[in-house]
């Protein structure tokens, strides 16, 4: 539904952005960027500058934190899903959100930073992760529209990552955003039932649109205009669309599904510009948004507590395989001498 995007050409105007003044060795800076430009991938190996490598570390880690606590949101509602059949595609889902943070903290591993170093700076509260998970799911509607819209807007922004400049990051997203599908689909497929439901049922769906639609908007990260780090990521290959557009582009893309859903958008300046040939939509809460961003959302608090004690909760599993492989090293060196 969203997979479309794979089809979709990058934003070539990336490229017109200059280079940053670098201070680094000017035959390797000048190789790196050669390479850039050419639309190739940078490896592990590969010599890359700082700034380059700091953004990754920054986005990649992000992006996994955003996946390890989102699985908190749905996680709550395992034991309360409505029939086994959605008690098992719940879970299977929560699993999905776990494997893809295993991918992306390897992928920024690659960079030369720990996992530790990682879920330290998530624990403290100093790395950030995507705001829409501090919000509260309320009653099971939310499953599917977080499926539907969530999942729907991650994957506009996840899959122009496919063609990252960094490989390991890339090859990642390939899987992630095909999972991500999934998980998209089962969540408009979840509302369709419900909307042939109970008029109860319906209005359980209205609200819960109501209530994540702009939040999903703001997923895509502010305006480009006030969105400093955009260009420069741009310029390297990392970021391929601009948050402007990728926010165009879901709207145009879930207008239709809504429709077909039966379910009303809340934005009375939601309307078709012929001129453009696209949506015009009305203005995002970036005060919201930016509250959010800086901790202060209404389950901010709640989920990095979750968190961390499910960390510290898990310590003797990590140590216990820790001795394991201690042990079996040990009796691997003992048998080969």
């Amino acid at each position: 539904m969203y997979t479309q995007s794979f089809n979709v050409p990058d934003n070539a105007g990336g490229k017109t952005v200059p280079l940053a003044p670098s201070i680094e060795d000017p035959v390797l800076q000048a190789a790196f960027d050669t390479r850039i430009d050419a639309d190739g991938r940078i490896e592990p190996q590969d010599w890359m500058p700082e700034a380059y490598r700091k953004t990754l570390v920054r986005q990649i880690s992000q992006h996994a934190h955003s996946e390890i606590v989102g699985m908190l949101p749905e996680g709550n509602w395992i034991s309360r899903a409505p029939s086994l059949k959605r008690k098992a595609i719940l879970i299977a889902k929560v699993q999905d959100e776990g494997g893809h943070g295993l991918y992306l903290y390897s992928a920024a591993e690659t960079l030369g930073t720990s996992r530790d170093q990682m879920l330290e700076g998530l624990h403290s509260g100093r790395a950030k992760y995507s705001s829409i998970f501090n919000y509260p799911t309320l009653t099971w509607a939310d499953v599917g529209v977080i499926g539907w819209l969530v999942d729907g807007a991650a994957i506009m922004n996840q899959v122009p990552l496919c063609r990252c400049s960094y490989g390991p990051y890339a090859r990642a997203m390939v899987r992630v955003c095909k999972e991500e599908s999934f998980h998209q689909r089962q969540g408009y497929e979840a509302l369709l039932v419900m909307m042939t439901g109970t008029e109860e049922q319906k209005a359980m769906v209205q609200d819960a649109v109501n209530r994540w639609w702009w939040k999903c908007l703001a997923m895509f990260g502010p305006p480009d205009a006030d969105s400093p780090n955009s260009a420069q990521g741009m310029r390297w290959g990392i970021k391929r669309v601009s948050n402007d557009e990728l926010r165009q582009k879901f709207v145009d893309a879930t207008v239709p599904q809504a429709k077909v859903l039966g379910v009303t958008l809340p934005d009375p300046d939601l309307k078709w510009n012929e001129e453009r040939q696209h949506y015009d939509y009305g203005q995002i809460d970036w005060n919201e948004f930016w509250e959010t961003v800086n901790g202060n959302g209404p389950c901010n608090k709640e989920r990095l507590a979750t968190r961390v004690k499910a960390h510290n909760q898990g310590q003797w599993v990590r140590d216990a395989a820790l001795a394991h492989a201690a042990k079996k090293q040990a009796r691997n060196i003992k048998e080969a001498a």
